[in-house]
C-alpha cells in the first residue's frame, strides 16, 4: 500500500469520526430535548427514552450488534470497517456528551438546527466513504434485495419510525422530525456535491475504454458515448452521459481524480429519470 493511499484511508477514518461527532451532539442537543425522533436508530432510542427512559447510547448500541452482523453475513465485502467506525462512533459520542444541558427545547429551532447540524455529520461520515449504520444499513439491505433506490428505501425505514414517534409523542412532534429529515437531506447534498442527490455525468475523453470500464465495473451504471470534436483542437472525442444517484457520483468523482484526471467532467443536477436499469431494478443480460 503506497504512502498516499494510507494517508487516504487514514484521512477518510478521521472524516468519519468527526462527522460522528457532529451526528452525536445533535442528537444530544437538539433531538433528545425536544422529543424529536428524525428516523434512524437514533429516533427508535428518543422513543424508548420516552417510554421507558432507557439510555439512547445503549439502545444505540444494542440495535446496531446484530444490525453490524446481518450486515456482514448479507453484504459481505461490501460491508467496510468504516462503517464499524461509525457505526459504534456516534452512541459512544451520545454517551460521553450525554452531560450537556442547552436551553434549546423549542421543536422548531430543534428541527431545523439538529437537521443542519446532523447533515453536516452524515455529509463528513459519507465523503470519508463510511456509514453510521443503523437503519442506513437496514435501507442498503432493502435496496439491494428489492432492487429500489437507495433514497425511497431510506424514506420508508425512516417514515416507520415517524409514524411510530406521532402516537408516542404527538402529531405536531412527528411533523417536525419530517422537517427536520428534510432539512438533514439537503445538508448533506450540499456537503457532499453542493448540488442535488441525482447526477447527470458529462465525460469528455479520449480514453472511452478506460471510462467506460470505470463506469461499468466500479458503480456497476449505463452510459451512452457521443463522438464530438474539439472546438479549439478539432481532435476527435468521446463524450459519455451516465446518470447516477448521489453517493455513486461522489465515488465516481474520486476514481475519475485518480486514475484518469485528463477527462473533462462536469456534474449536472438531474431532476428526474425516468427509464428501466435506473428508476427500477437494473437488468443484466
Amino acid at each position: 500500500m503506497s504512502f498516499i493511499h494510507k494517508k487516504s484511508v487514514v484521512f477518510d477514518y478521521v472524516q468519519i469520526v468527526v462527522g460522528s461527532v457532529f451526528v452525536g451532539l445533535a442528537f444530544n442537543i437538539f433531538f433528545l430535548p425536544a422529543r424529536i425522533a428524525a428516523g434512524g436508530i437514533s429516533g427508535v432510542s428518543t422513543i424508548l427514552y420516552e417510554l421507558f427512559g432507557y439510555n439512547p447510547a445503549i439502545v444505540q448500541w444494542l440495535i446496531n450488534i446484530p444490525l453490524i452482523a446481518l450486515g456482514l453475513l448479507l453484504a459481505g465485502k461490501e460491508f467496510s470497517a468504516k462503517t464499524i467506525v461509525g457505526t459504534f462512533s456516534v452512541p459512544f459520542v451520545i454517551y460521553l456528551t450525554s452531560g450537556i444541558d442547552l436551553p434549546i427545547h423549542n421543536p422548531l429551532l430543534s428541527s431545523i438546527y439538529g437537521g443542519i447540524m446532523l447533515g453536516i455529520g452524515l455529509g463528513i461520515v459519507y465523503r470519508g466513504n463510511g456509514s453510521t449504520g443503523g437503519t442506513a444499513l437496514i435501507a442498503q439491505l432493502l435496496k439491494k434485495y428489492t432492487g429500489i433506490s437507495s433514497g425511497f428505501s431510506q424514506l420508508i425505514v425512516d417514515g416507520v419510525v415517524v409514524v411510530t414517534s406521532a402516537f408516542v409523542f404527538n402529531f405536531e412532534l412527528a411533523l417536525y422530525a419530517l422537517m427536520s429529515i428534510y432539512v438533514t437531506s439537503k445538508v448533506i447534498d450540499f456537503v457532499q456535491l453542493q448540488t442535488s442527490p441525482t447526477k447527470l455525468v458529462l465525460i469528455i475523453t479520449e480514453q472511452e475504454e478506460k471510462i467506460q470500464s470505470i463506469i461499468k465495473n466500479e458503480i456497476d451504471r449505463g452510459l451512452t458515448k457521443v463522438k464530438s470534436t474539439g472546438g479549439f483542437s478539432n481532435d476527435e472525442k468521446t463524450m459519455i452521459l451516465c446518470v447516477v444517484e448521489q453517493s455513486e457520483a461522489v465515488y465516481l468523482k474520486k476514481v475519475l481524480q485518480a486514475a484518469e484526471p485528463s477527462s473533462f467532467v462536469i456534474f449536472l443536477n438531474a431532476s428526474e429519470i425516468l427509464g428501466l436499469g435506473f428508476s427500477k431494478a437494473k437488468v443484466h443480460q
